[in-house]
């Protein structure tokens, strides 16, 4: 039975979300990168083609050819003035031309580094390029060797028709692309970020909501259990005083009687549950000796020879409660003896305590069908039973005692099918500077 189903569902809504939200922004951010590519290459060719234009010959022949004229006719009286006016306007229409090729054209609109070079890779021109990078002449040739690598060059042709000089334009990337390139993987990182954060929040609420289930279903059974074991107590009384002279009935009730005090102790277990505990140093041999007597009464049930094996050789005092810890390695136990009725022939349960580095260590193993490996993660959580009428309270409870109440750990040190399990308790040793107090037998003999 499984009230409670680990389910990976939402960890893999998370993973394609994240995966989907990269990809779609690693393919938009190239569609944009692309588009500013187009225009600063235009941009670049727009730079190349004005100085190619301002650069030729005729060009500067025509303005001084128009100097010279307008020299020639203010010397000449019977030229009137208009004609002169007009040769001058053409002049100022040239330099129109200059002034949008020079402010318009050439002012930069993307700070792309540019080079012109000639065949023989000497640096003509440039602009948007570092000074430190001009400094040498491997300096020089390192960074036309980086700009040949990033695009296809634009050529640019000086001369006349006579004589033609072609020369070459490489350009870089803009600080915007350069930007826009590693925007994707911060995106990425951020969104990754922002979904951890998320899941982790999930997380905890859940575990925060099965906890406070759990410890309600808890409180809620020992305060059910509260009325009938009273009432049990008046009438098991009755049951006494009517019958006192009669020995058996005298002996069938006082084991009804420690069965009631066992009914009692297991409620006032599950009242303990979501509150604070009462620790106090203790010595952990008794602890443990106490809960494996108690269960060997429980052995001749499970109708089979079944070896108990006890090496409680950990002379440690612990800070814990003991009807708590007593409690959650009796679940430990349980799970043993459980795990057994399936195997045929002579079984075993081994308890065993030693102390090391500072802390006491008890085994709970047995030689039961074993825990499948998926599934060993799982088991501590609430809800979550391989039995059909479980419940998966006890481990959930028992991982709560060890790991909140007492700060140790619990964990499955060993488990495989058909073998056994070995599950690990670890608690911290406690100095002897305080009282140890002594451990009260609250089983029933």
């Amino acid at each position: 039975m499984k009230l409670f189903v680990p389910s990976n569902k939402i960890k893999l809504i998370l993973v394609f979300l994240l995966i989907f939200l990269g990809i779609g922004s690693v393919v938009y951010n190239q569609y944009l990168v692309s588009k500013i590519l187009e225009q600063e290459r235009a941009s670049v060719e727009l730079w190349t083609r004005a100085i190619e234009f301002n650069s030729q010959p005729v060009n500067e022949q025509a303005t001084t050819m128009l100097l010279k004229a307008i020299d020639i006719l203010e010397g000449i009286k019977e030229v009137p003035d208009s004609v002169i006016a007009l040769i001058e306007e053409a002049d100022a229409t040239r330099s129109s031309n200059d002034f949008v090729s020079e402010e318009i054209i050439l002012q930069d609109r993307f700070r792309i580094p540019t080079i012109l070079i000639d065949s023989s890779d000497v640096i003509l021109a440039q602009r948007n390029i570092d000074s430190v990078r001009l400094a040498t002449p491997e300096n020089r040739r390192e960074l036309v060797r980086e700009l040949k690598s990033l695009n296809n060059p634009i050529n640019f042709v000086y001369g006349d028709e006579k004589r033609q000089i072609t020369q070459f334009v490489y350009y870089g990337e803009s600080p915007t692309v350069q930007m826009l390139r590693y925007f994707p993987y911060i995106q990425i990182l951020l969104l990754g970020l922002l979904l951890g954060i998320g899941y982790t929040t999930y997380r905890s609420i859940t575990r925060s909501e099965q906890s406070n289930l759990w410890v309600g279903m808890a409180k809620e059974a020992a305060h059910q259990l509260g009325t009938p074991i009273s009432s049990l107590y008046g009438w098991l009384q009755l049951l006494k005083d009517e019958y006192r002279y009669e020995e058996t009935a005298v002996n069938i009730a006082n084991e009804i009687e420690r069965d009631i005090q066992r009914l009692r102790g297991v409620a006032e277990r599950f009242g303990k549950i979501g509150s604070e505990p009462e620790l106090r140093k203790l010595q952990i041999g008794p602890v443990l000796e106490q809960v494996m007597v108690y269960m060997e009464r429980r052995l001749p049930r499970l109708g089979k020879a079944i070896e108990v094996r006890k090496n409680l050789n950990a002379q440690a005092t612990v800070r814990a409660n003991p009807e708590l810890l007593q409690w959650a390695v009796e679940n430990l136990v349980k799970n043993a003896m459980d795990s057994l009725r399936d195997i045929e022939g002579d079984s075993y349960i081994s308890i065993s305590s030693k102390v090391q580095e500072g802390e006491v260590i008890i085994d709970i193993e047995d030689s039961g069908t074993g825990i499948d490996i998926k599934n060993v993660k799982n088991i501590f959580k609430p809800g979550f039973s391989t039995k059909k009428r479980g419940w998966g309270l006890g481990l959930s409870l028992t991982k709560r005692i060890i790991e909140e109440y007492h700060k140790g750990s619990v964990f499955v040190l060993r488990s495989e099918l058909n073998e056994g399990t070995t599950v690990r308790i670890t608690l911290k040793v406690q100095k002897n500077e305080e009282t140890v107090y002594p451990m009260v037998d609250q089983s029933p003999v």
